[in-house]
């Protein structure tokens, strides 16, 4: 199996989403064949616990914290995966965002 592309998943505050989209989208995610800037969100709840070394761009140190979130997910050619993840880790304003990379099989891969 030879892969090609893959699923990239990122969460981030809904106030950053269209601008943060339209970012990624332009350093090369999203094509789908015959089609540019192909993206999903969903809204979605995160849930974390910082510690003392941690510099939180919501929340407290030390408490749980629930933040409503929109989960972007596009998919991005092999090519063009270290300029995405680039640009996300450069613009997300999380001190950590979590990216998810996830590689697709292609349907002639199946025999």
């Amino acid at each position: 199996m030879n892969i090609k592309k893959v699923n990239i998943a990122v969460t981030i505050p809904p106030q950053y989403l269209e601008q943060f989209r339209k970012s990624i989208l332009e350093e090369g995610a999203g094509i789908i064949e015959n089609y540019t800037f192909c993206s999903v969100s969903t809204k979605c709840t995160g849930t974390f616990i910082a510690n003392e070394h941690a510099n939180p761009y919501i929340g407290v140190k030390g408490k749980l914290i629930y933040v409503e979130e929109e989960k972007l997910e596009v998919i991005c050619d092999i090519k063009n995966v270290k300029k995405v993840i680039k640009k996300i880790k450069e613009i997300h304003p999380y001190e950590t965002p979590v990216i998810d990379i996830i590689p697709l099989l292609d349907e002639e891969d199946f025999k």
